[in-house]
């Protein structure tokens, strides 16, 4: 049994691409009818979908797939053609303030070079004012503060991923969004990180983590969301899939679905 999913309740079958509105009862992100093309790319078509609070949810799917564009569209920095994203119930269009409750980390943090990890740190808080809520546990647990007159353009891999996480979780937002967290990361620094996810999603965040490693993802998700060509092909929680397939890790979760999509129709929630 997952252990992130072991407080769950028994999962609703629900049949095509329907959604019961009973079925979310935190929604923080919700999508309408998401589409864009760039050029002759259709890059997300017709995407509907709910997010809920406390929730730890998998985004994956081939290179080219539309994670990147679907993350982007999330943040306001790729308006899509038609539909809307609602975050905690409001239109994101024309908005940014919502922003201020997304904790972002990149699958590469660009610094500027000649910036020091404590100047950066110092930055956005700066940035974000005295009123704002600090979490800074994982600078402490990565020990950034010994590093602090490091310049950012001299760091290795696996410490700009450090400083990225520790940013990405740096104001205790309401949601987020982890792009690849755990390259470059060493084996204790990556069990640090994902310790703070299930203790955050344990707080009631909502935590969205794309990564091509599936294998580190398997202690940490609740739900699946699995897209191809721009499409989701099935967004479903990762007790039912287990049971479903019969399956306990994610990748063979995952290969196990797509080999029965061929013949019944997509998991949807």
């Amino acid at each position: 049994m997952n252990p992130a999913n072991s407080h769950k309740p028994e999962p609703t079958r629900l049949q095509g691409n329907s959604i019961s509105p009973n079925f979310y009862p935190s929604t923080m992100i919700e999508a309408k009818n998401l589409n864009k093309r760039f050029g002759k790319l259709q890059a997300l078509r017709n995407l509907s979908f709910r997010f809920s609070k406390g929730e730890c949810i998998a985004l994956i799917g081939p290179n080219g797939c539309g994670k990147t564009t679907l993350i982007k569209t999330i943040l306001g920095m790729v308006v899509p053609d038609s539909g809307h994203i609602l975050f905690d119930g409001k239109d994101i269009q024309g908005q940014f303030a919502y922003r201020a409750q997304i904790g972002y980390m990149p699958q590469t943090g660009r610094y500027p070079e000649a910036a020091t990890i404590a100047q950066v740190i110092k930055m956005m808080k700066d940035l974000r004012g005295k009123d704002a809520r600090l979490d800074e546990s994982l600078i402490h647990s990565f020990q950034l503060e010994t590093l602090g007159n490091k310049r950012t353009g001299t760091l290795s891999g696996g410490t700009r991923q450090k400083l990225s996480a520790a940013l990405a979780f740096l104001f205790s937002p309401d949601v987020l969004i982890l792009d690849e967290p755990t390259a470059g990361l060493d084996p204790v620094s990556s069990e640090v990180l994902k310790q703070k996810i299930l203790e955050e999603k344990e707080k009631g965040r909502l935590i969205l983590i794309t990564s091509h490693i599936l294998s580190e993802l398997d202690e940490l998700v609740t739900e699946v969301v699995f897209m191809q060509e721009g499409e989701l092909r099935f967004h479903a929680p990762m007790a039912q899939l287990q049971e479903q397939t019969g399956e306990l890790r994610l990748s063979k979760v995952i290969a196990r679905i797509m080999q029965q999509q061929t013949s019944q129709p997509p998991v949807a929630r």
